[in-house]
């Protein structure tokens, strides 16, 4: 314990504490600084240096915690051997009351965000980041050398790994995960790495749990820059009000729990940008390179970081327009950063900038007329910012023109925008959706507060009103990305809703300072503005009640454990296809967090030549040979046997996920599956009937997942379903299905199910209320035909199908035909 307190200082305070205390560029402007902001630079800067170190050893393959350890040792020592003595600050400013509302806004949010989610599963961007993490922690490197992928017969890796031709990387491991080549069995997982970093570091400090607070250590991290930030423009209260607004909203509550790079990126970009007005705006060099560090760190995070530094760029150039100072101090650093990016991007990060080359092919022209103008306007502001004239309409002018074009787009996004042509819904009511999650009365009086306050306040930081103005502008333009909900609110978390509820505290707080009126009209102006503000963080609150209640995934990590506990490393695992379930998503942690042998399928029908191939390799190399499943696949033949294992089903909650539309309820992702070994022929069993619903996951194709009532087991058939039946006799006679039509409503079509072997039509039957057997005869040539075959029986069952959202105005959107409970072959004399 004693080790892991220590190491988590040396992490996240030490070294930038003793940089931050050095006798050098003006130490007594900092010291100057309220307390808690020097402390608060100390972990920043301290987090930026371990992270940094983090991922530079991880590109080389070398990452230790110890070796980050050690050089942030290095760094605190000499930091104090160079200030020989003078360490400690010489007149450091004194705490204050409000030294204490980054104390009381800690605590607050240690109270609302913990815990965080048990989002260790694949499918989604969360389950990909932790597990990457996790793999930077165990294997010390960027890149997954994977031996059972190298291993891998050649013929059979298209069983798991369809080549993807004209692309930088080979397949998918997982999802999220690439497959660069599959002969050395590199893989490299999809995301930028900063954030896996953080990962890694907790994983190392604390293990699993560790590793999922590092997303909230990210998110409390920002509501102390946010005060910070606010508190330098406008002031302490409106600092403090906005960052207990951003600590009580729901958006950020959700992402302080959920794995993802925003939280990061929200810490990086506001203390870049409060760095970057300190050193611009408050003359204090120190914070230059501090500000192009933070920056410059912001792509390793999200590519859209790139989008970040541009637009703060441009707030500086709007400071130097009007004859402020540009520090090369801050451009060498940030113009470093991008550069190593670069070339960041284009070697590890290859697979992953196939969407960005797309992009900026899609957009070449525009981003070329960009970049035209940008140079036209430098140049023209070489020659015209010695002129008063210029430097006083620019002064004057810019703030009203950003607010201008800000409220005027929100208008027409508002009021206007309507979806039509390539423009979708989700695009055209963007601001609208926000509104979701911020009153539309907030986001009003924030439009007003801009209109009001940016002439006041622009030029105390116009980096911050640039990039945050810019980052609405081009974020409800297009949301670029699925509009499920929460999922889609991580696009507000860096910087638009922060500066949203800074310009609404703001608006409350900021005319305060006015002293027209007697002193009772003050009061009362006082009183009624914090009512407002009580009644906008109540009604935050309220919003995030069934959040804070919920943690998504609770309970998986116990089931996980208990899962790889039943496999040894000598054993090696088959996982169906994500085409069949959702099994695929236990896959990615069995693998790279409790490092057991997976493969998983890419078809519920793979080829079977090819797989007994693989199953002759896996038993020579292998103990045991399991597969996992639960959706159906087909995968047995006379040649390749399994017996039953166990079987297993649990529930772990799943916040609502909905497309646009405001989610509202917690719902539970159900597994349903069963664990099988493969076993010679002699030893499998080939019985006559099918339980539906019951260890029947290599004989169904493309059902619904399993289903139980008071009667038992069952199946929903879709439009097109399939039963693998295993040696049919020579002398079958009869194929029956006890099937029910699930109470179909009489809006929907008759429940007519088409019964076919092969282009064999044995029968249509029309299935009725009640669970009772349907009867087809099986011709004696196709009951020979399928004696004689080396492989399993395939029966289609082609059914009219309806969707219970369309009929009944229900949430349930699956395409259901017939409920299936057993099937079973009859001979004949």
């Amino acid at each position: 314990m004693i080790a892991t307190v220590f190491s988590a200082l040396l992490l996240g305070l030490l070294p930038g504490a003793a940089l931050f205390r050095l006798p050098v560029v003006e130490r007594h402007r900092r010291e100057a600084l309220d307390p808690a902001e020097r402390v608060f630079w100390s972990i920043v800067i301290s987090l930026a240096i371990s992270l940094a170190l983090v991922m530079l050893l991880a590109a080389a393959g070398s990452y230790r915690l110890r070796y980050v350890l050690i050089a942030n040792a290095v760094i605190v020592v000499a930091a104090a051997a160079s200030a020989r003595r003078k360490i400690r600050y010489s007149h450091p400013a004194p705490t204050t009351w409000w030294t204490a509302v980054p104390v009381v806004l800690v605590g607050l949010t240690l109270w609302v965000f913990p815990p965080p989610a048990e989002y260790i599963v694949g499918g989604k961007d969360p389950g990909v980041y932790l597990n990457a993490g996790v793999q930077i922690a165990q294997r010390g490197s960027l890149i997954i050398e994977d031996p059972l992928v190298s291993a891998l017969p050649a013929e059979t890796r298209s069983l798991f790994f369809p080549q993807h031709h004209g692309q930088p990387y080979y397949s998918n491991r997982f999802m999220g995960f690439f497959l660069v080549d599959p002969g050395e069995g590199t893989v490299i997982d999809q995301f930028p790495h900063l954030f896996p970093s953080a990962v890694a570091i907790g994983y190392d400090l604390a293990g699993l749990t560790g590793a999922r607070y590092a997303v909230t250590a990210s998110a409390i991290v920002g509501v102390l820059a946010l005060y910070f930030l606010g508190a330098r423009l406008a002031g302490p209260a409106a600092g403090a009000a906005a960052a207990m607004l951003l600590a009580l909203h729901l958006i950020q509550v959700w992402h302080a729990r959920i794995p993802n790079s925003e939280a990061l990126a929200q810490v990086l970009l506001l203390s870049g940008l409060l760095a970057l007005a300190r050193a611009h705006q408050d003359d204090d060099d120190f914070f230059a390179p501090i500000a192009g560090a933070l920056l410059g760190l912001l792509p390793f995070a999200r590519f859209d970081g790139v989008l970040a530094i541009v637009l703060a760029t441009v707030g500086l150039s709007a400071h130097w327009l009007i004859g402020g100072r540009v520090r090369w101090a801050f451009m060498v650093p940030v113009g470093g950063a991008m550069l190593a990016f670069v070339i960041y991007l284009l070697t590890w990060l290859a697979p992953y900038a196939v969407l960005p080359r797309i992009f900026i092919g899609a957009n070449r022209a525009t981003l070329s007329a960009l970049m035209g103008a940008a140079v036209l306007m430098w140049f023209g502001g070489l020659a015209l910012r010695r002129h008063a004239g210029f430097t006083a309409a620019v002064r004057r002018f810019l703030p009203h023109a950003l607010t201008a074009i800000v409220v005027g787009l929100a208008a027409y996004a508002w009021f206007l925008r309507q979806p039509e042509g390539r423009l979708a819904l989700h695009d055209a009511h963007s601001l609208r959706m926000f509104a979701w999650y911020v009153h539309p009365a907030a986001i009003a009086a924030a439009l007003a507060g801009l209109a009001i306050l940016a002439p006041r306040l622009f030029w105390r930081d116009p980096a911050f009103f640039v990039t945050a103005c810019g980052s609405a502008i081009f974020v409800f333009y297009r949301i670029r990305i699925v509009p499920e909900h929460l999922w889609v609110t991580r696009r507000f978390v860096p910087i638009i809703l922060p500066a949203v509820l800074l310009m609404l505290a703001t608006t409350l707080l900021v005319p305060l300072a006015s002293r027209a009126g007697s002193r009772a009209t003050i009061a009362g102006r006082y009183a009624l503005r914090l009512v407002v503000l009580g009644l906008i963080a109540w009604g935050l609150w309220d919003a995030a009640r069934p959040i804070r209640t919920h943690v998504e995934f609770a309970g998986v990590i116990p089931r996980l454990e208990a899962i790889a506990a039943r496999f040894s490393d000598r054993d090696l695992v088959v996982v169906e296809s994500r085409n069949a379930s959702d099994l695929h998503v236990l896959a990615l942690p069995l693998a790279y967090i409790y490092d057991r042998a997976v493969l998983v399928l890419n078809s519920p029908k793979p080829d079977k030549a090819r797989f007994e191939i693989f199953l002759g390799w896996a038993r020579a190399k292998y103990d045991a040979v399991y597969f996992i499943g639960g959706g159906g696949t087909d995968l047995l033949s006379r040649s390749v046997a399994v017996e039953a294992v166990e079987s297993e089903r649990f529930q772990i909650p799943e916040y609502e996920s909905v497309r646009n539309a405001y989610p509202t309820r917690v719902r539970y992702k159900e597994f349903d599956f069963g664990i099988y070994r493969f076993v010679p022929p002699s030893l499998g069993s080939s019985p006559d009937a099918i339980d539906v619903g019951e260890q029947d996951d290599l004989q169904v194709v493309r059902f619904h997942a399993k289903e139980r009532d008071a009667r038992g087991t069952y199946r929903w058939t879709r439009a097109l379903s399939y039963l693998s039946l295993i040696e049919v006799p020579a002398d079958a006679r009869e194929l029956v299905l006890w099937m029910d039509n699930g109470g179909r409503p009489a809006k929907a079509p008759p429940a007519e199910v088409e019964i076919s072997i092969g282009e064999t039509t044995l029968g249509r039957v029309t299935v009725g209320a009640g669970m009772a057997p349907y009867t087809v005869p099986i011709p004696q040539d196709i009951a020979a035909a399928a004696a004689a075959s080396p492989d399993s029986v395939i029966v289609r069952l082609r059914t009219l199908t309806w969707r219970p959202r369309e009929v009944l105005k229900v949430g349930d959107d699956r395409e259901l035909g017939v409920m299936v409970d057993r099937v079973e072959i009859r001979r004949g004399p």
